[in-house]
């Protein structure tokens, strides 16, 4: 997995206010929940989290995603690898319920997960696979 080397939002919400059953939180199911999210929010899309992942181009690639939990966890383990994270909380693509989804808490020692309503606003970071 590689990261982008910098946030792609400081305040993005997660999405649709809906179930849309992406409960996948594994290590290579990011850029499917993320397809997920796009697809299934209707026209409403601009400006989440997913969307602004699933648009990204950097480098030369478009096939950025926003993370699954698990993913978003490997982050966190790497952040001084990865570099560039704000001692805030990062929203990941896995669903939790009808109205929330998980998070992450990127302060130096403090990387716990929780689940936080779709509306909050949160830090974006893309990854992609190679």
């Amino acid at each position: 997995m590689i990261a982008a080397t910098s946030d792609q939002s400081t305040g993005a919400e997660w999405g649709c206010m809906t179930i849309l059953n992406i409960f996948a939180t594994g290590i290579g199911w990011g850029m499917g929940n993320t397809t997920s999210i796009v697809n299934n929010c209707g026209f409403n899309t601009s400006g989440i989290a997913a969307k602004l992942c699933y648009d990204l181009v950097l480098n030369g690639y478009d096939d950025w995603f926003l993370p699954s939990k698990d993913e978003l966890n490997q982050l966190f383990l790497q952040q001084s690898v990865v570099g560039g994270f704000a001692p805030s909380d990062y929203w990941s693509s896995s669903e939790y319920a009808y109205y929330t989804a998980w998070s992450q808490h990127f302060y130096v020692y403090f990387g716990y997960q929780q689940n936080n309503v779709k509306m909050s606003v949160y830090h974006v970071r893309a990854v992609r696979t190679f």
